[in-house]
């Protein structure tokens, strides 16, 4: 395969499916989720996604359980809801297989427009398929460990394809009827689908895709838990994927920031002095403020520390800090903000390992400044990476740190499931 193969899938959906209903049953994927999130969510409906993505389960005794085996009982309970709400009609399949049109309106900006498809899965060596950022094992073991219990695909990954413009006008044919499914999320992105059956134009439609190629723009985990779990798995070969253009029409790229616990402004400041030119940056106006212009107007290369309290500008790092991103990696790469960031910065002068335990990482400002008071630490906010940086990275067979950009607008999860088999 050198393209993308999308195929029409039948579609597990909710068997009430209006627009009020959809709210109270449908979240955001599922590493967007924090415990209070998934506690709020769980209690707007007894139905709602969060139970399958994230289930609840009673702790185990003793404080050194293996990370895998509380994954093994979460899974199991998830494959059991599943079961019980099938059963119970909740959820819906669909007869006959199609493509689902998806668009994501946000507020002040031009839609989001893809479909919804059973993506082929790659195989070793083709580029039909790229990712674009390093994973980190334990969690790709939990997401495989979902798909074996509940054989579905629960919720999509999102790919960007190179734009085609027979795919662009036959998503503009396609979307004049009302939706099939309609919800607004509590960000005020309004998602709507629409289930196309028409066979003609799905063939159409699968062709021109197959003359493209994708980077990974959500769901690394995702889509490395289902190539684990594909491994010996007949009939199991592809992956639920929201496909959008690379540009017009596509995704957003957003920076994910970092959050060091346990570490004070003063101490990093002094130990980040040692490879970078510090500047404090007077919060008039509000830390807030401060950030939201130095995302706007910061220069490459440089980032931005605070406690929540002092901000500090980070910039002019020294040759040895530039001489900590590896030369032999590719151009594309190395002059990334956030691999300076991870080799100068956190794993260097911070000696932090890279790990979800003593590197956090925050999808957006407020919720960066939050965990730094929370956890007695210091955010590290990046500038964004632009969509080109991204394929630039990928298609150079190179990958960012974990958690390295946020494509947004965002689709919502539990809208439409794909289960596996006929």
């Amino acid at each position: 395969m050198t393209g993308l193969d999308v195929r029409p899938f039948r579609a597990l959906t909710y068997r009430e499916h209006d627009a009020d209903h959809l709210a109270r049953v449908s979240s955001p994927a599922y590493d967007l989720v924090n415990p209070a999130g998934r506690d709020r969510l769980a209690a707007a409906d007894p139905h709602n996604i969060v139970r399958l993505i994230l289930p609840d389960v009673e702790p185990l005794p003793g404080p050194d359980v293996p990370r895998a085996e509380r994954d093994r009982r979460s899974a199991a309970v998830a494959g059991e809801t599943l079961q019980a709400w099938l059963a119970a009609d909740v959820l819906v399949r669909d007869q006959v297989p199609a493509l689902w049109r998806y668009e994501m309106a946000t507020p002040g900006a031009d839609p989001t427009v893809g479909w919804l498809g059973a993506v082929t899965l790659p195989t070793p060596g083709s580029v039909a398929v790229l990712p674009h950022e390093d994973t980190f094992p334990p969690a790709v073991a939990g997401r495989a460990a979902l798909l074996a219990a509940t054989d579905t695909d629960l919720e999509p990954i999102v790919l960007a394809h190179d734009p085609d413009p027979e795919v662009a006008a036959l998503t503009r044919q396609t979307g004049e009827p009302p939706p099939t499914l309609e919800v607004a999320d509590p960000d005020g992105v309004v998602h709507r689908l629409w289930r196309v059956t028409d066979r003609a134009l799905l063939d159409r439609l699968t062709r021109a895709l197959a003359g493209t190629a994708a980077v990974i723009a959500d769901g690394h985990h995702r889509f490395a838990a289902a190539r684990d779990h594909q491994r010996g798995q007949a009939g199991h070969g592809s992956v639920l994927a929201l496909v959008t253009p690379m540009g017009a029409g596509g995704l957003r790229v957003r920076a994910i920031h970092r959050v060091v616990p346990d570490l004070s402004m003063s101490i990093a400041l002094a130990s980040a002095a040692a490879g970078f030119t510090i500047r404090d940056v007077p919060p008039s106006g509000g830390v807030r403020a401060v950030v939201a212009d130095w995302l706007d107007t910061g220069a490459d290369g440089t980032f931005l520390l605070t406690d929540g309290h002092r901000v500090a500008e980070l910039s002019e790092p020294s040759p040895a800090m530039r001489a900590a991103v590896p030369a032999e990696a590719p151009t594309a790469w190395r002059r990334l903000d956030v691999v300076l960031a991870h080799a100068a910065l956190l794993t260097g002068l911070w000696g932090r390992p890279d790990d979800p335990s003593s590197v956090l990482v925050a999808h957006d400002v407020e919720e960066a400044l939050r965990l730094a008071e929370e956890r007695g630490g210091v955010a590290l906010l990046l500038r964004s990476p632009s969509p080109a940086d991204v394929a630039a990275v990928a298609r150079a067979g190179a990958r960012m740190p974990r958690k390295s950009t946020l494509f947004v607008p965002k689709p919502r999860t539990g809208l439409v499931l794909r289960p596996h088999g006929d």
